[in-house]
């Protein structure tokens, strides 16, 4: 059976299959929709629900508390409608036109970015290109029918290769393969591009707003986090961007902070840029003189009034949540922040 699904305040309306989430069937007819994980656990997806029934499905109640779905909120990446529905949510305009295709790829370098950091970079076939945001992620297809979701750390400018940093997690089915047994000249498949972390150069309207233009970007990376950041910021420097930029980059040790001579050389490039690291247990070896602690309170110390400023944080998911909890305090509107949760699949094998 087949129900009808409209959005507001939009009006947009589209058809979903019993078998199709809101946001599945959302992104097949065109209505970009705000996503990430897709697996129900970082809440980037969730809206309301002003008429209709649904099923919510599996998710993490940190993404859904019970408050949140008996004020009718729901999670549109796991929610199927059981009636025809009305819900309430904003589209991203950016992402309109962009085609999500699936693609075998060519594995042409691995580059070792950190003790367990590689670096990949894929070739499509020679006459495809890959139309995406600068932040925006792809989902490796694993023959057993399971996905594994990484950013994309190239800007679109610069795309003769995909380039995904992978973080070797001990027993994960991918990554422990990148580690292990992978080659140069090794075949994939991906889907891509997905999700709607990238930044607003645009309101949702697709009209340019001289207040979004002005307003200074914080940008709040953790681990390989740093991935999609990179390719923000390429883009950023690529396009002229002229808005002032922090990024605050959190890790634990100084040989966490891959590609950190890079980041410093656009330090010095960009009068508009600036970098500050942030280790949670740097090592005597390290002899650290840098910022210390935890990466959203070095971002609260520096912008105690955030009100007039955007946030794209990108990480894993505690570092998200206590900087969503940190920066609301600090007077960030909840529109102005915009994440990326490094979660794992809900089957629970990570990597």
């Amino acid at each position: 059976m087949n129900f009808r699904v409209r959005i507001e305040p939009s009006g947009h309306e589209f058809v979903a299959e019993s078998s199709e989430t809101v946001l599945e069937a959302a992104l097949r007819h065109g209505c970009n929709l705000p996503y990430s994980c897709r697996n129900g656990a970082c809440g980037t997806c969730k809206g309301k629900v002003i008429a209709g029934s649904l099923d919510y499905g599996t998710y993490e109640s940190r993404a859904l508390s019970e408050s949140e779905k008996l004020a009718g909120m729901a999670l549109f990446c796991r929610a199927r409608p059981l009636s025809d529905v009305v819900i309430e949510a904003r589209e991203i305009g950016a992402a309109r036109g962009i085609t999500i295709k699936t693609l075998p790829c060519r594995v042409i370098r691995m580059e070792r970015l950190a003790p367990d950091v590689m670096g990949l970079h894929l070739k499509l076939p020679q006459n495809e290109r890959l139309q995406f945001l600068a932040g925006q992620y792809v989902d490796i297809l694993l023959r057993d029918g399971r996905r594994r979701s990484f950013s994309i750390a190239n800007a679109p400018h610069d795309d003769a290769a995909l380039q995904l940093h992978v973080r070797h997690l001990p027993g994960g089915v991918f990554s422990e393969h990148v580690f292990t047994r992978m080659k140069e000249k090794d075949l994939l498949r991906f889907q891509g591009p997905l999700g709607t972390f990238f930044l607003r150069e645009e309101d949702e309207a697709g009209t340019t707003g001289q207040q979004a233009a002005a307003r200074p970007v914080i940008l709040v990376a953790g681990g390989t986090g740093f991935a999609p950041i990179k390719g923000i910021l390429e883009h950023a420097f690529y396009a002229g961007l002229k808005r002032p930029i922090h990024l605050f980059r959190g890790a634990r040790a100084r040989r966490d902070l891959y590609l950190d001579d890079l980041v410093r050389s656009w330090e010095q490039a960009y009068s508009n840029f600036r970098y500050t690291p942030v280790l949670s247990a740097a090592e005597p070896a390290d002899r650290w003189e840098g910022r210390s602690g935890w990466v959203h309170e070095a971002v609260v110390q520096d912008y105690p009034d955030l009100a007039g400023y955007e946030i794209y944080a990108s990480g894993p998911p505690p570092m998200i949540e206590a900087g969503r909890q940190a920066f609301a305090a600090h007077g960030l509107p909840a529109d102005r922040l915009f994440y990326d949760s490094f979660e794992h699949a809900l089957d629970n094998t990570a990597g």
